[in-house]
């Protein structure tokens, strides 16, 4: 629900203003990544409390097991049935934690992954803004960028128009000097 309104207004923020500064992408960029290892952080924190409460979990439900096995052994069947009751309790919650804790691990997998891509879409975008700004720094000094200079392009075409017109006019010669004029 919330992705939705953000998406809703971020889309109508980048509709009111320009395209963004590549400096300003890369910063935005820098951003989520960090955000992303602090949630990372984060969701390995729970996943490890979770195994904790995993270990705690266990432990009572092997006390419970083994109360009800010795009340079994004395014939209290009060104490069993007790036992019992705990027994199940235990072992639910066992069920839920493990349950959980997987959920935590694949999310943690999941999480660790698109932070990598992030990580490799960071770099490239950095070493693109680098030769970009490099760029730049040539355009602002005088010199012109080969895929944007039109003179360049201009004369580009000149030289292939002029190299066809070449071409056209020895294969007529050829074909005059074949047919004898």
């Amino acid at each position: 629900m919330f992705e939705r309104l953000r998406e809703a207004i971020n889309a109508a923020l980048d509709a009111a203003t320009g395209p963004p500064d590549s400096r300003e992408v890369l910063s935005g960029m820098r951003d989520a990544v960090i955000e992303a290892r602090a949630a990372l952080e984060g969701m390995r924190q729970a996943a490890n409390k979770t195994e904790r409460q995993l270990v705690v979990e266990r432990r009572h439900l092997e006390d419970a097991e083994r109360r009800g096995r010795l009340a079994a052994e004395i014939d209290d069947q009060e104490t069993v049935e007790v036992a019992d009751r705990f027994i199940e309790k235990h072992r639910g919650r066992v069920e839920v934690l493990e349950d959980k804790l997987a959920a935590q691990r694949a999310e943690l997998e999941l999480a660790e992954k698109e932070l990598e891509e992030m990580k490799g879409q960071l770099k490239q975008a950095a070493g693109k803004d680098h030769v970009d700004s490099a760029w730049r720094e040539i355009e602002a000094a005088g010199g012109a960028r080969p895929d944007t200079d039109v003179g360049d392009e201009l004369l580009r075409s000149q030289l292939d128009r002029a190299a066809r017109e070449a071409e056209a006019e020895a294969r007529l010669d050829a074909l005059k000097k074949k047919m004898g004029r």
